[in-house]
């Protein structure tokens, strides 16, 4: 396709997202844009064309808008997988879920031994212990790995670490009156191994390999990361907490301007290490970085932690096994500091809250602010706010405020939280879609990869069928119609990253962003959402299969 040439694509069946015209058969694309949508015979108008028959057996979609991932998904495989659940790699090799703890400990014996140096950390991800019972896991378990060299994991909630005892020495905390509310201690009075929230795990991370900063700027994650978009549908990525130090950012710019580059990556700018008022203005520096490939300028806060891992803040009566309440991440006055700042200087904030106690904080001290500097479009966004009630949907609503949901949660989690996080009546709330849309509250849904792993159709799958990995239907009533799910992982999604005038739907002037599927996902049945087979998408009017990803 050249520049001044217009391709028209024709499908099987052209799903929009375009109320004014939903189905459509033609699509022609000029420059990476779309000159029009509907059949061969209007969009001839346009001039000198090619028809492009490669996907005439296909559907086509907008390209999926994934509204809260991080590049991560692509970093995080440098690292040994010990997750519960069966997973697939960039390469496309699956790797075992791990059962046990047992299973844990052996997968790092064995990846420990194989490595060339004795004074290499040996470094894991996915850790889930919540599918363990009652029973954490200790710096012992992981002094059986190696008790000279640092062994470290990550959990799949992406909130805390295990480490062994060396990482601890090597930290300083091995060793009584450690007095941090992160910093679990046994009956020994020393640190378990366990380290919850940023604050805690920063003093350890960069001893095993998993300093943020470093990561940040991983160049091969981030190819990684492109590369599964492209396998499943999504042409539009956020990564959702990013500290983006310099060389990261120019490492960015670069990657993503090369021709081959197949996704539009939308990174925020964590609340780290700055006050609010830095991090508003480094947010508005970054913003006249951005370009069509890279989108800066936004931030990300933490207000608690993970549910599952019992560091999320929630309401009464608490946990329903008793645990205490997790961690404030940002206290109020802060939170409210930044979203004034923010909204005064038009910077887009999306708040990290798992609990309904954090939640709550949130909606207050955006309101607070809202008081002292008004705004009417600016879309602050709740991600995760799993627990949220419907009075806190409707404060949303009246707020201006759009939320994401993370409906996989059912699937991984769901029948750990209702039978030992939040019991089965706020188990059946959670991620309540058909609430938010019944209340009006611009809606997203997401994967959080690589907390789960990316893939849009398998979040709508969740959204739309709550199952639990045990088949429970987990709050039929929240369950939303495939329409509205699929409307999520696009426009809604592109909505609450201000980018819906430019992605998210298939009609004239977007971009030519579109995700081509073997499979019609309004015809194959709600329940076999997750399985649509994706031939890979179309960014910017340039075609990636996925068979070449």
């Amino acid at each position: 396709m050249t520049a001044d040439r217009t391709t028209i694509y024709r499908a099987r069946r052209i799903l929009t997202m375009n109320p004014s015209r939903p189905e459509a058969t033609h699509v022609a694309v000029r420059e990476g844009r779309i000159l029009g949508v509907g059949p061969l015979e209007e969009l001839t108008g346009w001039g000198d064309h090619t028809v492009d028959d490669r996907f005439a057996d296909k559907v086509l979609m907008p390209g999926f808008v994934e509204g809260h991932s991080h590049a991560s998904e692509g970093t995080f495989w440098r690292y040994l997988y010990v997750g519960r659940f069966d997973r697939m790699d960039p390469d496309g090799k699956v790797w075992p879920g791990a059962g046990s703890i047992e299973d844990v400990v052996g997968r790092l014996q064995e990846g420990e031994r194989a490595l060339a140096s004795a004074q290499e950390p040996m470094a894991g991800w996915g850790l889930d212990p919540i599918y363990y019972g009652d029973r954490r896991v200790t710096r012992q378990d992981l002094d059986r790995v190696s008790a000279t060299r640092p062994v470290g994991v990550l959990h799949a909630s992406g909130h805390i670490f295990n480490v062994n005892s060396r990482v601890l020495e090597l930290a300083g905390l091995l060793r009584a009156g450690v007095n941090h509310p992160g910093i679990p201690l046994g009956a020994d009075g020393l640190p378990t191994g366990e380290l919850k929230g940023p604050d805690a795990m920063t003093l350890v991370g960069h001893y095993f390999g998993f300093d943020r900063e470093a990561l940040s700027n991983d160049e091969p994650g981030l190819r990684r990361f492109a590369r599964l978009c492209v396998r499943q549908g999504v042409t539009t990525a956020t990564d959702l907490a990013n500290l983006l130090p310099d060389e990261a950012v120019d490492m960015m710019r670069r990657v993503t301007a090369e021709a081959g580059f197949p996704v539009r990556i939308v990174s925020f700018r964590r609340f780290q290490a700055l006050t609010a008022a830095q991090v508003v203005e480094r947010a508005a520096a970054l913003r006249k970085k951005s370009t069509d490939r890279l989108r800066l300028g936004a931030v990300k806060l933490f207000v608690d932690g993970s549910i599952q891992g019992f560091s999320a803040r929630l309401r009464w009566p608490g946990y329903y096994n008793g645990a205490p309440n997790g961690l404030w991440y940002t206290p109020p006055e802060t939170i409210r500091e930044l979203y004034g700042l923010a909204l005064k200087e038009n910077v887009l904030v999306h708040s990290h809250t798992n609990g309904d106690q954090a939640t709550e904080m949130a909606l207050d001290c955006l309101e607070a602010a809202l008081q002292g500097q008004p705004a009417r479009d600016h879309r602050f966004t709740l991600q995760h706010c799993q627990l949220a009630d419907a009075a806190q949907f409707r404060r949303m609503r009246q707020l201006g405020m759009c939320v994401n949901l993370f409906p996989n949660h059912h699937f991984y989690w769901g029948d750990q939280h209702y039978t030992m996080t939040v019991g089965p009546e706020r188990a059946m709330r959670m991620n309540a879609c058909a609430t938010a849309l019944a209340t009006g509250v611009p809606l997203a849904i997401h994967s959080d990869a690589p907390v789960t792993p990316l893939g849009p159709l398998f979040t709508a799958w969740g959204a739309v069928n709550r199952l639990t990995a045990s088949g429970r239907v987990l709050g039929k009533e929240e369950r939303i119609s495939v329409a509205d799910a699929l409307r999520t992982i696009t426009l809604g999604a592109a909505y609450t990253l201000r980018l819906d005038s430019e992605v998210g739907s298939i009609e004239c002037g977007k971009r030519a962003d579109f995700a081509v599927l073997e499979d019609d996902p309004t015809e194959i049945g709600a329940e076999n959402l997750k399985d649509v087979r994706i031939w890979g998408t179309v960014q910017g009017g340039r075609p990636f299969p996925a068979t070449e990803a």
